[in-house]
């Protein structure tokens, strides 16, 4: 089990270097930087990269509606040489329509396809070799409407790059699968410990489909967990419920809300439905009654020194290669790391 924490930006965006320094000294293996429509994620992690030694450096997640897959690896490759080879880890996902469509001004089309031709395209790049590429989405030299058909394959201006691992963040089991076909890892959103059996076998099956003899021992599985030490613990739970209830009821649209499917896998379909109801409704109040005192205690690890320690003894032994710890407090980093 290895330990990562968030790139700490803040309302700022500049990221808390003295906390993330004292992560590292800690022995924290990993720290993480994500986007949506404000900071992006690859250029806090340059600027940490030049603040410490050893920490790796992960996107979770870059998205790949964002940047074309050769520009996504020139910047990853880039951090990387910067920050002295070995240290960059490649997370790419997509996000929802909404964001997608509404502010990276891309179709939402065929994901599933276009994480394929991303990681390939990825990878071609990387392997120093000329770039092509005839995708169900992504084409490389391009040829469709508007080309002067003058494109042509081209090198890596580089050279071959040392190999960064490539994790994707999936939540469908047609995503899980192909993560385990195609990468190097997964990247968890709102999954626990106990929902692990049947994200392995979904790996499992993907990797059935592999010729290189990658086991499941040979991915990086990524979890995250938020951790908040505190003295009232139902008081915490319901502060907990406001930020669960806007996820599950207001991001995204009512037809495809990612963050409402996973509420409804781990088992709370219809308070799921009801929750998005009422959020819609603009009943915030009673969205936010609705979310279950245990969901909340089963992502998030509330209460005393004690008790943390207790219940996190289920994220450490379980399959989770990593796991984020979400807080911005250097106590709750302490705690985890000498509990780990």
């Amino acid at each position: 089990m290895k330990l990562a924490i968030g790139a700490q930006l803040g309302e700022t965006g500049v990221p808390d270097i003295e906390f993330i320094q004292r992560a590292e000294a800690l022995g924290y293996d990993s720290v993480w930087s994500g986007e949506t429509w404000g900071y992006d994620a690859f250029a806090p992690l340059a600027y940490i990269a030049g603040h410490t030694r050893k920490l790796r450096l992960g996107t979770a997640i870059a998205q790949i509606d964002a940047r074309t897959p050769a520009t996504t690896a020139m910047v990853a490759q880039t951090i990387d040489a910067m920050a002295g080879g070995g240290r960059m880890i490649l997370g790419i996902g997509t996000s929802g329509p909404q964001v997608v469509e509404g502010w990276l001004g891309r179709p939402w089309g065929k994901p599933n396809y276009r994480l394929r031709d991303n990681v390939a395209i990825i990878r071609k790049v990387w392997s120093g070799e000329r770039v092509t590429h005839d995708g169900r989405e992504v084409q490389i030299p391009y040829a469709g409407p508007g080309a002067l058909g003058l494109g042509k394959p081209l090198r890596n201006g580089t050279g071959k790059t040392a190999n960064i691992p490539i994790v994707i963040g999936a939540e469908t089991p047609l995503n899980i699968r192909m993560t385990g076909e195609v990468a190097d890892g997964l990247l968890c959103l709102h999954t626990v410990p106990r929902q692990l059996p049947e994200i392995t076998g979904l790996l499992q099956e993907g990797l059935a489909r592999r010729s290189d003899g990658r086991q499941l021992k040979d991915l990086e599985i990524v979890g995250s967990v938020r951790v908040v030490i505190s003295s009232d613990v139902g008081r915490t739970i319901q502060k907990a419920k406001a930020g669960i209830a806007l996820y599950a009821g207001g991001y995204g649209a009512k037809e495809m809300n990612f963050h409402k499917d996973a509420f409804a896998k781990r088992g709370y379909a219809a308070e799921a439905d009801r929750i998005q109801e009422l959020f819609l409704a603009g009943r915030r109040e009673e969205a936010i009654a609705t979310v279950p005192d245990e969901y909340v205690e089963e992502e998030i690890l509330i209460g005393s020194p004690e008790r943390i320690r207790e219940r996190w003894a289920a994220w450490r032994d379980s399959a989770f290669t990593t796991v984020r710890i979400a807080s911005d407090r250097p106590d709750v980093m302490e705690l985890i790391a000498k509990a780990i």
